[in-house]
C-alpha cells in the first residue's frame, strides 16, 4: 500500500493546518458503547474496533447522518446525491450490501437491495450518537456485517423544549426542522420533523426530502418501555444514477419498534419495517420502463443476560425474522429464518477482556449459516491495552442480486451467500490523561463473493459469485481533547484488495473502493456559545486521481436564537464518489434556530 505522493501532499498540509489551531492537551472522558459487544462497556474496554460519534452535541454542525459518518475514514460513503437522499454506505473496502444498518440494536437493512440501506425512517434530531462497529459483526447481529455494521443510538430527552429551524443555500436547497421534546415524571416524548428540498446542482438533481418520527419512553418496575415511529418520503431526480438515463426515483420508508425489558437481565423487541421503491428509468417517459418495488421485514428478538461470577457473564438469546418482497420486476418472494446464539464474557475493568461467542442461522430450506467469534484484550500497563479478534460472517443475496433484470443489469436466481473470515490486531496508548494513539491491523478473506461483472461496455452487469477475495488494511487515529471544550483529531485508514484471476471480465462494485483515506479533524466551542468544527478529509479510490474535501460548521448553541452556517467542499473540487455520476462544488446552508424550554 503505497502511498501516492499527492495524497501524502494533501494530507500533510490539512495536518499542519489544524496544529495551528492549537497546541495544548486536554482530560480524557469515559465514552460507554453497546456495538459489539452483548451489554455496554467503556470504549477503551472493548475488544473490537468502534468508533462512537456523539450526536447531540452536532446538530446544528450537520445536515444528515452523512456529515456524521464522514467523521470515520474506514466508512466508504459512495452518494449519488448530496444531503442523504441516496447513499450506499461499506466499512473497510466490503460492498454496500456487506454493512449492516442498526437502530439500537435492530436491523435497518433493506431486503431488496443495499442501495437502500441508508434511507433511515426518522431525522437526525432523534440519535443520540453512532457506533461504528468494523470488522465482521455476524455473531451478533446476523447476515450483511461482513464489512461491519453502523448502529444508530437513541436515547430519551433530557429536558421539555420546542426547536424551530430553518435555512436557505445555494441549489436552491430549501430546510426546515421541529422538535418538540416533553419530560414528564417516568414519561418522555420526542416529536420531530424535516422538510428538505433542493432544485438541483444539475438538470434532474432535485429532491423532497420529508421525514416524520415519534420516540416514547415509560419507566414501570420492569424497565423503560421504548416506542419508535417513524416515516420518510424521498422523491428525487436520478440523472445517470444507474447509467446514461435521464431517470426518476421515489423511495418511502415506515418503521416501528417497541422495546420491553423484563427486569435487569431480559429485554424483548419487536420491529417492522415497510419499504417502497417507485423507479423511472425516463423521466419524461414513464411509460418506457418503469418498477414498483414493496418490501417489508419484521423481527422479534429476546436476549437474556446470567451472571456467573464477579466477571463472568453469559449471553444468550433468539432471533426471528421475516421479510418478503412484491415488485413489477423482482416479482413476489418471501423468506423467512431464525437464529440462536450465546456467548460468554469473561472481564477484569483494566486488566484483561475475553468473549467467545457463535450464533447459528436458519433459513430457506433447511440451510444454516455458522457464525462464530472471539475477542481478546489485554492491559500491559494502565497505558497500553492491546486486543485482537477473529469472527466469520456471512451475507444472504438481496432479491436484487438474485432477480433484478433491466436494460443494463441481470441478477442470478442461482447466487449462494457470501462468506467471510476477518481479523483483527490493534493497540491502544494513552499517552497521558490527555492524548490517545490507537492502531488496528485487519484482514478479511471472502468466498462466494457477490459482485456485477461484464465482458466488455457493450454487454450487460451480472451478478456473479467471486472466489478467494483478500482486503488487508491499517487504521490509525490520533486524538488530542484541548481542554474540556476542544477536539483535535487525525485519522488514516488504508486499503490493499486482491481476487482471483477474472480474465477479461470487468468488476462494478467491489473494486471501487478507497486505498488510501486520511482526516483531519478539529471541533471547538468557542466564547459566545459558538461551536466550531472543521473538517478536511483526502481519498483516493483504486485506479483513480486523489480528491480533497473540506467542510466547515459553525453555530451559535446558547439562547433562544441559534443562527448557524454550513459550508461544504470548500474548495469547490470536482469529483464522484461512484463513477459518471458527479457530484455538487461549493455548498453553502445559512440558518437559525429558534429554541424555548417549557
Amino acid at each position: 500500500m503505497l502511498v501516492g505522493p499527492r495524497f501524502l501532499r494533501t494530507l500533510s498540509l490539512c495536518t499542519l493546518s489544524l496544529l495551528i489551531l492549537s497546541a495544548v492537551y486536554a482530560q480524557r472522558r469515559e465514552v460507554v458503547v453497546v456495538t459489539g459487544v452483548y451489554e455496554p462497556v467503556p470504549l477503551e474496554e472493548a475488544d473490537r474496533s468502534v468508533r462512537v460519534i456523539d450526536v447531540r452535541d452536532q446538530l446544528l454542525l450537520s445536515s444528515s447522518i452523512i456529515d456524521l459518518l464522514r467523521l470515520d475514514p474506514s466508512v466508504d460513503l459512495r452518494q449519488r446525491a448530496p444531503g442523504g437522499i441516496q447513499a450506499d454506505v461499506s466499512v473497510r473496502g466490503g460492498t454496500f450490501g456487506q454493512t449492516l444498518v442498526l437502530l439500537d440494536g435492530l436491523r435497518l437493512n433493506d431486503v431488496q437491495t443495499g442501495h437502500h440501506n441508508l434511507n433511515l425512517p426518522l431525522p437526525l434530531e432523534n440519535l443520540s450518537r453512532v457506533e461504528v462497529l468494523r470488522g465482521a459483526g455476524s455473531t451478533l447481529y446476523g447476515s450483511d456485517a461482513v464489512g461491519g455494521a453502523i448502529n444508530l443510538v437513541t436515547a430519551p430527552p433530557e429536558s421539555s423544549e420546542i426547536r424551530l429551524r430553518t435555512g436557505v443555500g445555494n441549489f436552491g436547497v430549501n430546510q426546515q426542522r421541529l422538535t418538540v421534546s416533553a419530560v414528564r415524571g417516568r414519561w418522555t416524548q420526542l416529536l420531530s420533523a424535516l422538510r428538505d428540498f433542493s432544485s438541483g446542482f444539475q438538470p434532474n438533481r432535485d429532491y423532497r426530502n420529508l421525514s416524520l418520527a415519534s420516540s416514547t419512553g415509560l419507566s414501570t418496575a420492569l424497565g423503560t418501555t421504548s416506542l419508535l415511529l417513524g416515516h420518510s418520503d424521498r422523491p428525487f431526480g436520478a440523472q445517470n444514477f444507474y447509467g446514461n438515463y435521464p431517470s426518476w426515483e421515489r423511495t418511502r420508508v415506515w418503521y416501528g419498534a417497541v422495546r420491553q425489558p423484563l427486569g435487569e437481565r431480559t429485554q424483548v423487541s419487536f420491529a417492522g419495517r415497510r419499504h417502497t421503491d417507485l423507479f423511472v428509468l425516463y423521466r419524461d417517459r414513464p411509460q418506457v420502463f418503469t418498477n414498483r418495488h414493496l418490501t417489508e421485514a419484521y423481527q422479534l428478538a429476546f436476549r437474556r443476560r446470567e451472571d456467573l461470577g464477579p466477571n463472568t457473564r453469559l449471553h444468550y438469546g433468539a432471533e426471528g425474522l421475516r421479510d418478503r418482497i412484491q415488485s413489477t420486476n423482482l416479482g413476489r418472494h418471501r423468506r423467512h429464518s431464525g437464529a440462536l446464539y450465546g456467548a460468554a464474557d469473561f472481564r477484569a475493568l483494566g486488566r484483561f477482556s475475553l468473549s467467545l461467542g457463535a450464533r447459528e442461522q436458519f433459513y430457506g430450506s433447511r440451510q444454516s449459516a455458522f457464525s462464530p467469534t472471539a475477542a481478546a484484550g489485554l492491559w500491559l500497563n494502565r497505558r497500553l491495552k492491546i486486543r485482537a479478534s477473529a469472527s466469520r460472517a456471512f451475507r444472504l443475496p438481496s432479491y436484487t442480486d438474485l432477480y433484478y433484470q433491466d436494460p443494463g443489469n441481470r441478477g442470478s436466481p442461482d447466487l449462494r451467500p457470501e462468506k467471510a473470515w476477518s481479523y483483527e490486531a490493534g493497540a491502544g496508548w494513552f499517552l497521558s490523561d490527555r492524548l490517545r494513539a490507537d492502531l488496528t491491523l485487519f484482514h478479511r478473506r471472502e468466498t462466494d463473493g457477490i459482485d456485477y461483472v461484464r465482458r466488455s461496455p457493450a454487454d450487460i452487469w451480472r451478478a456473479t459469485n467471486i472466489q478467494r477475495l483478500r482486503f488487508t488494511g491499517l487504521e490509525a487515529a490520533f486524538t488530542a481533547r484541548l481542554s474540556r471544550l476542544q477536539t483535535l483529531e487525525f485519522h488514516y485508514t488504508g486499503l490493499r484488495g486482491a481476487r482471483e484471476s477474472l480474465g477479461d471480465l470487468q468488476s462494478r462494485y467491489v473494486f471501487n473502493y478507497p486505498v488510501h483515506s486520511g482526516l483531519a479533524g478539529y471541533q471547538a466551542a468557542l466564547p459566545a456559545g459558538l461551536a466550531l468544527r472543521f473538517r478536511l478529509g483526502v481519498t483516493q479510490r483504486l485506479g483513480r486521481d486523489a480528491y480533497s474535501l473540506a467542510d466547515l460548521y459553525l453555530a451559535r448553541t446558547r439562547g433562544r436564537l441559534r443562527p448557524f452556517l454550513q459550508l461544504t467542499n470548500l474548495g469547490n473540487a470536482r469529483y464522484e464518489e461512484i463513477l459518471n455520476v458527479a457530484m455538487p462544488g461549493r455548498g453553502v446552508l445559512a440558518g437559525v434556530e429558534y429554541a424555548f424550554s417549557f
